[in-house]
């Protein structure tokens, strides 16, 4: 009887763990529970990130700025060069990756990504007075890139589509750019709405092809972790950001960064 009591008892101890469901990390509550949200980017990417005067400002900032008063959240923004914000993000060195990173299919395997903060269609940028027109120009020519984009992925395939060019590679776009106006370069690829400001800036230094695109439409997005745990606060950030469409907030701030507005998915595109 003893030994029939004691094996029902573990059993029921047995049980009893196998009912325990372990508890469910939940990334927004623990930003919520902190009152802020720690982000990275790289503050050298025109319009979006950039110092001025000793002050981060840029699209990026506008927009998350929006975010987190939506969320009832202050945020920590933090410079880190492109090459280490991905890595960094999956051994959770912050929340979230605000640099705008283009969302492909490659990425949506791996990571979470908000729905889309504005065009990343690849495009193209000569010194002004290049005869170079249309992108099937490039061919045979030297072309700089940032490295680890999915720009220098979308240039890779369509210079080896028109027989080869010599692509260059660089840690930032500034850089790119200081090479092309130096004579180094005859062309440099960049997300459009970059390219478009910086031409608007330096007139009488570059000049964009014409057409500049090419390749497939692309998006750019934030980066969260991928898993249940970050589910709620990229729901809360897509909430928030398409409150702030809908308010005329999304407009007003591309309007002021971008000369323009782009109507943009409401949903994270799968492809």
């Amino acid at each position: 009887m003893k030994i029939t009591t004691t094996f029902k008892a573990a059993l029921l101890g047995l049980s009893t763990l196998g009912l325990a469901a372990p508890a469910i990390a939940d990334q927004l509550a623990d930003i919520k529970a902190a009152g802020q949200i720690v982000t990275a980017t790289d503050m050298h990417y025109a319009p979006f990130d950039m110092i001025i005067g000793g002050v981060y400002q840029g699209m990026t900032k506008d927009l998350f700025d929006g975010v987190a008063a939506e969320l009832g959240v202050s945020v920590v923004y933090q410079d880190i060069p492109w090459t280490a914000e991905l890595p960094g993000l999956e051994v959770g060195k912050f929340d979230i990756v605000i640099a705008p990173v283009t969302i492909t299919a490659e990425r949506l395997d791996r990571y979470t990504f908000t729905i889309p903060i504005a065009d990343a269609t690849v495009a193209l940028v000569k010194p002004a007075g290049s005869d170079l027109m249309k992108p099937e120009d490039i061919k045979g020519k030297t072309v700089g890139v940032q490295q680890g984009t999915a720009q220098f992925k979308q240039l890779k395939a369509f210079a080896d589509s028109l027989g080869g060019a010599t692509v260059k590679e660089y840690g930032t776009n500034d850089e790119a750019f200081a090479d092309l106006a130096a004579g180094r370069l005859d062309a440099v690829a960049a997300s459009m709405p970059n390219l478009t400001t910086m031409v608007q800036a330096r007139p009488e230094t570059f000049a964009l092809f014409e057409p500049a695109q090419f390749g497939e439409p692309t998006y750019f997005g934030w980066v969260l972790r991928p898993g249940d745990d970050s589910a709620s606060f990229g729901d809360a950030i897509n909430a928030a950001l398409l409150k702030m469409t809908d308010d005329g907030r999304v407009k007003e701030i591309q309007e002021k960064w971008l000369g323009v507005y782009t109507e943009l998915p409401r949903e994270v595109p799968t492809n």
